[in-house]
C-alpha cells in the first residue's frame, strides 16, 4: 500500500494524517513502558488536570465516551498506576488518583513525549509554530461552534 501523495491531500487529510503519524511515533516511544495510546493519554491528561479529577471530567477532557475511559482506567488500575475512589461529596462520583508508581511512570512518559515533540517539531521556526498553533486553535473553535449551531437543525437547509 502506498502513502497518499501530500500534494493531492486536503487540509483535513493533512491534519488527520499528521495526528495519526504523531500518535504512531509517540506509541513506539511509549510501548516499552507497557502503555497503549489510550493509557498514556489518560495519564498525561491526569498530569495536566491534577490528581483527584472525576472520571466523567477526565472523559470530557479526553473527548471520549465514559465507557471507553472506564476500560482504560481498569487497565491502569490493574497496572497499579491509578486508584479510583468514591468522592466524599457525592458517592456516585468516582475520582481518579495517581499512585506513586503512576507518578514515577508519568515522569518517564513526560521525558519521552517531550523528546518526540522536539524531534517532530525540529526545523520549524518559532514564528511558524506560533502561527500553526493559532490556526489550529481557530479551526478547533470553528468546528465546535459549527457543531453547536447545527445540532438543533441537523439535516435541514437554512
Amino acid at each position: 500500500m502506498t502513502s497518499p501523495n501530500p500534494e493531492h491531500m486536503s487540509i483535513a487529510e493533512h491534519l488527520g494524517r499528521t495526528a495519526r503519524l504523531w500518535r504512531r511515533v509517540a506509541n513506539s516511544e511509549l510501548e516499552p513502558l507497557g502503555l497503549s495510546y489510550p493509557r498514556w493519554s489518560a495519564l498525561w491528561m491526569l498530569r495536566r488536570l491534577g490528581d483527584g479529577i472525576s472520571q466523567s471530567e477526565l472523559a470530557l477532557a479526553l473527548e471520549i465516551e465514559l465507557g471507553s475511559l472506564m476500560r482504560t482506567l481498569k487497565h491502569l488500575e490493574a497496572q497499579g498506576l491509578i486508584t479510583r475512589r468514591c468522592s466524599p461529596e457525592d458517592k456516585r462520583t468516582r475520582t481518579v488518583h495517581v499512585t506513586d508508581s503512576g507518578s514515577d511512570l508519568m515522569s518517564r512518559i513526560e521525558a519521552r513525549v517531550l523528546r518526540v515533540r522536539k524531534h517532530l517539531l525540529s526545523g520549524i521556526a518559532a514564528e511558524d509554530f506560533d502561527a500553526l498553533e493559532r490556526v489550529l486553535v481557530t479551526i478547533n473553535q470553528n468546528a465546535m461552534d459549527y457543531t453547536a449551531t447545527t445540532t438543533d437543525d441537523h439535516g435541514t437547509d437554512q
